[in-house]
C-alpha cells in the first residue's frame, strides 16, 4: 500500500493512493462534491445503475483473473429493480473485485482504480470529473519531476562514495576467469549478472542468505543503467548469432568499461545535467 497523496479539486480534497500497484481514487471525497453529508448514499446510488454495473463487471473481466462472472451475472440481472441496491463491500464480498476498495478506520473511505474513478466523477458532474482529470496529471508529472530528482541524488551519492579507492574497487566489475567464461550459463538472466556482478543468481543467494530480494534488487543506481546498457547489447548479439560463451566476454568488458565511466565524478555530473 502506498502513500496517500492529496490533490484539491474545485475546493475538495481528494486522496490519491497507490493499491494493488496502481493509482486508486477515493470516491468518497468525489461524492463530497455533490453531498458532503450523505457521500455514501451517493456511491450507492450510482452502483444502482445498470449501466454502472456493467461498467464495473467489464473493467473486472479485463484486468482481475479472480473475477466471480457467475456472480456477476445475478447481480446485473437484478439491477435496475426498484428493490435492487448495492454497497461496494457487497460487490467486493460477493464478486472479488479489485477496481473498488473499501477501507475503514479514520482515514477510511472507499476508493476506486482511476478508471473507474474518472466514470464516477463523470456521473456526479462533468465539471469536476475534467477538473479531476487535469489535478491527477499534475500530481504525476510532479511524482516524474520527484523521479529524476532521486536518480540525480543517487548519482550524486556513487559520485562521493567512489572517492575512496576500496568503494571504488567493489563498483568495478572483476575481469572473468578462463574457468568462469568456460561454463556455458542455461539462463539468460545469469549472464548479464556474470558479466555485471561477476556471479550467477544461485551464487549471491547462497552467499547472502539473509537478505531479502535478488542480485538485482542490491544493485546500486550505476549499476542499474549499466546493466540495462548490457541487455540491449546482449540482445542484439543475440540477433547476430553470437554464441554464449562470446557473447559473456563481450558484455563482461562493456561491463568494466561502463563502470569506469559511471563512477567517474566528471561522468555522474554530466548524467545529472541530461536528467534536468
Amino acid at each position: 500500500m502506498g502513500k496517500a497523496q492529496k490533490i484539491e479539486v474545485l475546493e475538495q480534497p481528494v486522496t490519491v493512493q497507490k493499491l494493488h500497484e496502481d493509482d486508486y481514487i477515493c470516491i468518497t471525497d468525489i461524492a463530497r462534491h455533490r453531498d458532503k453529508e450523505r457521500s455514501d448514499y451517493i456511491i450507492q446510488n450510482w452502483m444502482r445503475n445498470r449501466n454502472t454495473i456493467e461498467f464495473l463487471g467489464i473493467w473486472e473481466q479485463l484486468n482481475n483473473p479472480d473475477f466471480n462472472s457467475i456472480e456477476f451475472d445475478g447481480i446485473r440481472n437484478q439491477a435496475g429493480l426498484n428493490s435492487f441496491s448495492l454497497t461496494p463491500k457487497r460487490w467486493i464480498g460477493t464478486t472479488g473485485a479489485i477496481g473498488i476498495v473499501a477501507k475503514t478506520g479514520r482515514y477510511g473511505g472507499t476508493f476506486a482504480h482511476k478508471d473507474i474513478a474518472f466514470e464516477f466523477a463523470s456521473w456526479v458532474s462533468v465539471e469536476f470529473k475534467l477538473y479531476l482529470i487535469k489535478e491527477f496529471q499534475r500530481l504525476k508529472e510532479d511524482e516524474r519531476k520527484q523521479l529524476g530528482w532521486d536518480i540525480r541524488l543517487n548519482l550524486a551519492k556513487i559520485n562521493y562514495r567512489i572517492h575512496t579507492d576500496a568503494v571504488q574497487a567493489n563498483l568495478i566489475p572483476p575481469e572473468l576467469t578462463p574457468q568462469q567464461i568456460s561454463f556455458v550459463y542455461a539462463n539468460e538472466a545469469d549472464v548479464l549478472n556474470m558479466a555485471l556482478f561477476g556471479m550467477t543468481a544461485k551464487l549471491w543467494r547462497e552467499a547472502h542468505p539473509e537478505d531479502k530480494g535478488n542480485i538485482r534488487d542490491h544493485a546500486n543506481a550505476a549499476q542499474l543503467v549499466c546493466l540495462a546498457n548490457l541487455e540491449n547489447l546482449n540482445a542484439l548479439f543475440i540477433s547476430e548469432g553470437m554464441d554464449r560463451k562470446e557473447r559473456l566476454v563481450k558484455l563482461n568488458q562493456t561491463a568494466i568499461r561502463q563502470m569506469q565511466l559511471l563512477t567517474d565524478d566528471a561522468g555522474v555530473r554530466r548524467l545529472g545535467k541530461q536528467e534536468n
